[in-house]
């Protein structure tokens, strides 16, 4: 199970750290991926860190302003996002990477 949480309303240049618990599996063997869903858009990849946390890999839209993290011990992944623009706007979801294992998503926006 996967359970997002930590979205919100933000203004524009603000940020949010989204969460993601992670529960029935051996979280600390596999990597794992946030993705967002805007209105009328596709879900597309937004960030993956492999199962350690050494190696990460991010889309070019939010290069500089998220990064990704995890704590094993907890087995929770994180989304730290700065410098929101009214772009980043979706519902945000985590994934184990290239399965069909995902949570229900966390709604962000940013507005003023």
């Amino acid at each position: 199970q996967l359970v997002e949480s930590g979205g919100g309303l933000v203004q524009p240049g603000g940020s949010l750290r989204l969460s993601c618990a992670a529960s029935g599996f051996t979280f600390s063997s596999l990597p794992m991926s946030w993705y967002r869903q805007a209105p009328g858009k596709e879900r597309t990849l937004v960030a993956g860190i492999g199962n350690l946390g050494g190696s990460t890999n991010y889309a070019d839209s939010v290069k500089g302003r998220f990064t990704i993290s995890r704590d094993n011990a907890k087995n929770t992944v994180y989304l730290q996002m700065n410098s929101l623009k009214p772009e980043d706007t979706a519902v945000y979801y985590c994934r184990v990477t290239s399965s069909n294992y995902w949570g229900q998503g966390t709604q962000v926006t940013v507005s003023s």
